[in-house]
């Protein structure tokens, strides 16, 4: 029968192995020296992409790597390493650029796979927990990853080594990304998809332009102005002049009104309406919308479209986008 081991001594593993591995990383940026900046700079003068290679749990690390340099400007490529001795090394073209991840740098794929790179005349950028291993004898840039241990209580599964190799690969894209003067804008041409995409990208017009368009006159009597938020069913109307806003009711101002008065038949658009509603362009981000919602506690939001009235983005609408 296992024994049962409380939440406490759960918890102190997890803060130790967290621990343990921040301070393995924060050592790394003593490694940093002029090889790293030469091969940033080597990068950012190719006309090729960079090929990234590894074995077993450097190899995950590596497809890692491949994504966020694709998704920050910099063409690559994962090649397995020990695919590439079977007919993968066909992907290198006489332009890229080789990385090759592996903590000791002696694995026997590793020692197969550098000679033939080295011959095809690539440049061969290391990762590597150990600069003097085969690897790192044989390539023409070394960034070092060495940690002192693995958190694995036995020293054995990969965890904080493959956590360096994770770091320096991200330190290599930002720098990247940087020196391209790489923006938001271009992030959002990689990123369309998706809840980040919809942030970069969507606009209020792209939201409001599947809505209806609640509006009442100053003179709308109320059964008119009922009518109109009912059928609209966005929970409001703006009362416009000449296409103009001049004020917002919402189903919540109807609720009060109902409360104070017994009497309303006399009672016009108005009378209930608050002045001077918040409103935003149309061709505002859907994500500006949504910080406007928040930080004025509201659900909805009138459109205007050169100061005139142009519809109406409600707090579902970025709900169904993914926005919140």
């Amino acid at each position: 029968m296992k024994t049962l081991i409380s939440k406490s001594v759960i918890i102190e593993a997890a803060k130790r192995s967290i621990s343990e591995q921040g301070d393995a990383i924060k050592n790394i940026v003593n490694f940093l020296d002029d090889s790293f900046a030469e091969a940033v700079e080597l990068i950012l003068k190719s006309n090729g992409r960079v090929i990234i290679t590894g074995i077993g749990k450097s190899a995950i690390i590596a497809n890692k790597i491949v994504a966020t340099l694709n998704s920050t400007g910099t063409p690559s490529i994962f090649m397995h390493a020990a695919d590439a001795i079977h007919g993968d090394l066909g992907l290198v073209q006489k332009k890229d650029i080789i990385i090759c991840i592996s903590k000791s740098g002696n694995t026997p794929e590793i020692k197969v796979l550098v000679p033939l790179l080295k011959r095809a005349g690539n440049p061969l950028i290391a990762i590597t927990g150990n600069k003097n291993s085969f690897l790192g004898e044989e390539s023409d840039f070394i960034f070092n990853s060495y940690v002192d241990k693995e958190v694995c209580p036995n020293n054995l599964a990969p965890t904080t080594s493959t956590t360096a190799q994770l770091v320096i690969g991200d330190a290599l894209a930002v720098c990247l990304l940087q020196m391209r003067d790489f923006s938001s804008d271009d992030f959002a041409k990689y990123h369309p998809g998706g809840a980040l995409g919809k942030k970069l990208f969507l606009t209020v017009r792209d939201l409001a332009m599947n809505n209806e368009k609640p509006n009442v006159g100053l003179n709308s009597n109320i059964k008119d102005v009922i009518i109109e938020i009912s059928e609209k069913r966005l929970g409001v109307s703006a009362v416009v002049e000449q296409n103009k806003i001049k004020g917002i009711i919402t189903d919540g101002d109807l609720r009060r009104m109902l409360a104070k008065t017994e009497n309303f038949t006399n009672l016009s658009a108005i009378d209930i309406m608050t002045k001077n509603p918040k409103s935003i362009d149309i061709n505002a981000m859907a994500v500006d919308a949504m910080q406007l919602m928040e930080k004025h506690e509201i659900t909805q939001l009138l459109v205007t479209d050169n100061e005139m009235y142009a519809g109406v983005v409600h707090l579902h609408d970025l709900m169904k986008e993914g926005i919140l």
